[in-house]
């Protein structure tokens, strides 16, 4: 095997990385370690940028660098035919150095070093391919992050008046309780959840190795991360919690309902990451982040081998991304499918798998706590349309028939190594983490009829994932209308309507639409309509989310 250009020192440096984090993990059992350099001060604030040792940055960035290395590795071949390669290869190592930072940061401007790199180098990942839709993806993706910043800079006057810079020592005041809603609602812009949530399955737009990173264990991850910190250190208010409730419960609903309709199997298994990262910010707001934090390390390890196995099939047959088409891919890649599959039911939540370890204990201690009804019954249907889409897509891969030409791709060690590497950890990391961390070992004691009808619920699932056919909707084809968005295109939404003023009221076109406004609006009161009806239903339902 033979490494060129910038192979070895990237390979050198996660490497480097991950045995770092591995040292750094088992001497941090005893407590942690945090370092600080004060950049300057004055009478009564000091600016302060500071690392933290502990044993959730050194996990974390195990986790991180491992993957990365991985995916570098298979980025190898799948990257080849590309002229920019080396290019690819340097903003891609930007992007995890960027989640680095973050994951080491004790400062509210190392975070800041981290949170911004990940933007900007994850805006030049999703534009690579330079085509109308990487670029609106792009767009899209930049703008939505944009909130997120906003909301981090804005919490920047908060630490002023706190005194301090570094979220390590937070006390139970007001002023830090309103700081950690207001980092609370800036992680949620970045871990896509609702409504923030059309951006990632736009991102899809961008190669296969950037989505490996994306949605297993970086960009999407940074904000659980962040809130995972905060909630190590100070115990989130009731309100925090209760909003973390209901969106994870509705946006883990919004990707599996979404997903049992759509073809496109890239995007499937976007809408998967956002099902899952609904079920992590749930836990949170359950105040179990031992528990999120576990979900988080076994959900990056199988959903990175999830979009690897995905980048196989897509190199096998010709770039084509419907599931329709890709009927017994297995006959000539049994490898990869075996690997799809294994990944596939790390979903479910399948016994003797990774995933069974912490998503069924999140459903178990979800039955112990006291919650609401309506997110408790809006979880279980997140459930079981977890399971409905995971036996759709494999119905239509593993066991239709063929339909598309396949290529045999032959297996070399770029391809194969890093998926036997993940999908090692997508087996026995549940059960290394488990053992790893004590908090993880909770038991939970629950009567046997919630075990019986957790698992009654994912057999609904399964069963109506056999029987299901093939449709389209568009009311979550879009996300409950949030893509295509306003987001996409602003100032030229903005221009055209402007345009009216500069041709005056009197041109045809501008009057006839202002005589017909009235008309328009008039209509909005008719009833019965399909229109009105839906109206109806959005005002509601933000009325009850202001409530």
């Amino acid at each position: 095997m033979k490494l060129k250009g910038l192979q070895f020192p990237v390979l050198l440096f996660f490497s480097c990385m991950f045995f770092f984090s591995s040292w750094v993990m088992i001497n941090s059992f005893s407590g942690t370690t945090i370092v600080e350099v004060e950049l300057f001060s004055n009478s009564s604030l000091a600016f302060t940028f500071s690392l933290v040792f502990d044993k959730i940055s050194a996990s974390f960035g195990m986790v991180v660098t491992l993957i990365a290395g991985s995916v570098f590795t298979f980025a190898h071949k799948y990257m080849e035919e590309d002229h920019f390669s080396d290019r690819f290869l340097w903003i891609l190592m930007a992007f995890v150095i960027s989640m680095n930072l973050l994951t080491w940061s004790g400062s509210l401007i190392f975070l800041l070093l981290g949170w911004d790199g990940l933007g900007i180098t994850s805006f030049a990942l999703i534009i690579y391919y330079q085509s109308y839709e990487s670029l609106s993806a792009g767009y899209q993706t930049l703008m939505v992050n944009r909130v997120g910043d906003a909301l981090i800079v804005l919490s920047t006057f908060l630490f002023v008046m706190n005194h301090q810079f570094s979220f390590l020592s937070l006390d139970g005041s007001s002023l830090c309780m309103g700081l950690v809603l207001l980092l609370s609602f800036a992680a949620l812009t970045k871990s896509a959840q609702y409504p923030f949530s059309s951006w990632l399955p736009a991102a899809m737009a961008a190669p296969t190795p950037v989505s490996a990173l994306v949605h297993s264990s970086t960009l999407v991850t940074a904000g659980i991360f962040l809130i995972i910190r905060l909630s190590t250190n100070i115990d989130l208010d009731d309100t925090c919690k209760s909003v973390l409730l209901f969106v994870g419960a509705f946006t883990c609903l919004l990707g599996g309902w979404a997903a049992t309709y759509e073809n496109d199997l890239k995007k499937i298994i976007a809408l998967s990451t956002l099902s899952q990262l609904g079920v992590m910010v749930f836990s949170l707001g359950l105040g179990l982040s031992n528990l999120a934090l576990f979900h988080l390390y076994t959900h990056a390890l199988f959903k990175a081998l999830l979009f690897l196995a995905a980048g196989q099939m897509l190199m096998a047959s010709y770039g084509s991304q419907d599931i329709r088409l890709l009927g017994s891919v297995g006959l000539s890649m049994p490898f990869t499918v075996v690997m799809f599959n294994i990944s596939s039911l790390c979903l479910v939540g399948a016994p003797f798998l990774s995933a069974f370890y912490s998503k069924h204990l999140i459903l178990e201690m979800m039955v112990m706590s006291s919650l609401n009804v309506v997110s408790f019954i809006v979880m279980l249907f997140a459930t079981m349309f977890t399971a409905k889409y995971v036996v759709r897509s494999l119905k239509c891969i593993s066991w239709s028939k063929p339909i598309f030409p396949i290529l045999a791709v032959q297996s070399n060690f770029y391809t194969t190594f890093p998926v036997i590497l993940l999908s090692t950890g997508g087996i026995v990391a549940g059960k290394f983490f488990s053992l790893l961390e004590i908090n993880n070992l909770e038991a939970c004691a629950i009567s046997s009829t919630w075990g019986t009808i957790i698992n009654l619920v994912t057999l609904t699932g399964l069963l109506w994932g056999l029987l299901s056919n093939s449709k389209k909707n568009y009311f979550l084809s879009t996300m409950f209308f949030l893509s295509p968005s306003l987001s996409t295109k602003p100032m030229t939404y903005f221009m055209k309507e402007l345009s009216c003023l500069d041709h005056g009221w009197l041109e045809p076109s501008n009057s006839i639409r202002y005589l017909n406004l009235g008309s328009n609006i008039s209509s909005l009161g008719v009833w019965p309509k399909k229109q009105v009806i839906l109206t109806s239903f959005v005002v509601c339902f933000v009325l009850l989310l202001i409530l």
